[in-house]
């Protein structure tokens, strides 16, 4: 296969650094020799030109900007130098006495040109914008007292923010509100994403997100990302290199992988339908169904080219054994969809599997009851487990679920296996301890029956995997991003309600046919 080679924007748009990785970066752009001076007006001119083409002067004239002590208020100074003489009318609130000895410079440069300081932060009020300089990617406390009102009366206000790296008030590891924050209409991050942007609890002050490139050089970040796992991005041109789109002229059924799922009960029928719908969408060559015996016929009226194992049932309507199936033949086996928790020696048995085996729902509160940490470090294939955060509380007792994604990474690490963290932000971790966040979702796709639809997706896309090359986290975060697009195409198109499963399947094409 061809190797994809990336362009710049798009290596780093897949990026995440930590506070501590970030100013390591920086710390060798000047021991280089890049003077703190000159990054500092690099930047401010490269935010000043966005922020021209988000809001012209000739719509929105008059522009307000916080200013902090720090160099994040430096930023700003430059910035509102540079709309001034572009014709802005600005006016700054430093909210601090005490500036750091840069930002101080620009501060005195602003007040001898005669630009309008401001004693509060009522006097921005009449503003058709605001731009957010108060603090930066460093801030590790609490905001209280007068500067809390201040953002405060900013947030009531309803006027546009443009926040300058991150929204003030963000902890820039854990996304974590310190007391209060600037609900942003625009972030404008600097130079590498922070781990910030991915985090569930800063999403409503987010806004809409841009990465402002800087040009750090990719040698001086390969060289700090290299020495931790690193955590990265699911972006399209990376998700799209990974979708088995191009078929060789001459392949067939046999060589596009054999797929099997234990799925469905006579109370949730639905979900083996669409565990199977979701699994086709992705050109899967052979794929096993089996159910209890009774669904048979329902599920060959959706997927008359699916292989139905019909199995014995209990009087519950769920199943009660598996025939006897060669595990061998498979590629891949997901459990779980509408199975109840019922059938756990089925559960027991395809944990004995030499394949990578999917377990969603129901299977994983099976694995819960027998004890994870007996089960799944034992299997010597991969394991991918899928739950939501209600699933991976009962799960994983002991993990703290505060945050998302080291909860991901831990849980991953004491298990051995892969696990798809669902939610706004899904988080996929590794055993070794590498991690992919998809930055993208939709609460469109918060119904019934959606994670149906994504271990149909994942179970297909290992099953159809012949690069050797491509770990299997990263299939399965292939899977969890094709899932959220197809959510968001359709969420743009019908509106939130008007997503169904059955709808996202429909889009899953739509999402291949505009891939870059």
């Amino acid at each position: 296969m061809t190797k994809i080679m990336l362009s710049r924007s798009q290596q780093l748009d897949r990026l995440l650094v930590s506070t501590e990785q970030m100013q390591q970066i920086e710390n060798k752009v000047f021991a280089a020799g890049m003077p703190v001076a000159s990054l500092m007006e690099k930047v401010g001119g490269l935010i000043a030109r966005r922020f021209q083409v988000l809001y012209p002067q000739s719509s929105s004239p008059r522009v307000g900007i916080l200013v902090g002590m720090g160099h994040n208020g430096g930023d700003a100074l430059v910035v509102a130098r540079e709309l001034y003489f572009q014709g802005y009318e600005v006016s700054i609130y430093v909210p601090s006495e005490e500036l750091r000895e840069l930002t101080n410079q620009h501060y005195s440069y602003i007040s001898n040109l005669g630009i309008n300081i401001v004693e509060n932060v009522e006097s921005l009020g009449n503003c058709d914008v605001i731009i957010d300089g108060l603090f930066g990617f460093g801030l590790n406390r609490e905001i209280d007292g007068s500067l809390f009102e201040s953002i405060e009366l900013i947030n009531l206000s309803k006027i546009p923010v443009v926040s300058i790296d991150l929204p003030s008030g963000i902890h820039a590891d854990t996304g974590a509100v310190l007391g209060i924050a600037i609900k942003a209409t625009h972030t404008l991050c600097l130079g590498l994403w922070k781990l910030a942007f991915v985090q569930e609890q800063s999403i409503e002050y987010l806004g809409k997100t841009e990465l402002i490139d800087f040009d750090l050089l990719l040698t001086d970040i390969d060289t700090v990302l290299a020495e931790k796992p690193t955590i990265s991005r699911m972006i399209t041109s990376r998700a799209v290199a990974n979708l088995p789109v191009d078929r060789a002229a001459t392949t067939h059924k046999y060589q596009q992988g054999h797929l099997l799922l234990i799925v469905g009960s006579e109370q949730y029928a639905g979900a083996a339908i669409l565990a199977g719908l979701g699994a086709r969408a992705t050109g899967v060559g052979m794929l096993s169904i089996a159910v209890p015996k009774s669904l048979k016929l329902l599920l060959l009226n959706y997927l008359p080219e699916a292989l139905i194992i019909a199995c014995p049932e209990t009087e519950a309507g769920t199943i009660k054994s598996l025939p006897e199936l060669d595990f061998s033949k498979y590629q891949s086996i997901a459990c779980g969809c509408g199975l109840t928790d019922r059938p756990s020696k089925i559960v027991k048995q395809i944990l004995a599997a030499n394949c990578p085996i999917i377990l969603d729902a129901d299977a994983l509160n099976i694995i819960a009851k027998l004890g994870i940490e007996t089960t799944i470090p034992k299997r010597t294939h991969p394991t991918i487990l899928t739950p939501h955060l209600g699933e991976f509380k009962r799960l994983f007792l002991k993990i703290p679920t505060t945050n998302k994604l080291t909860a991901a990474i831990a849980a991953a690490q004491a298990s051995q296996a892969i696990i798809l963290l669902k939610g706004a932000r899904t988080v996929i971790a590794g055993a070794d301890g590498n991690s992919i966040v998809i930055p993208d979702s939709t609460p469109a796709l918060a119904r019934g029956g959606s994670g149906d639809v994504l271990t149909g997706l994942i179970g297909g896309l290992i099953a159809t995997n012949s690069r050797e090359d491509l770990a299997i986290s990263e299939v399965v975060a292939t899977a969890a991003w094709w899932h959220s697009q197809a959510g968001i195409l359709a969420a743009n198109e019908r509106g939130d309600l008007g997503v169904d499963p059955l709808t996202v399947i429909q889009y899953l094409t739509t999402v291949i046919q505009i891939r870059e």
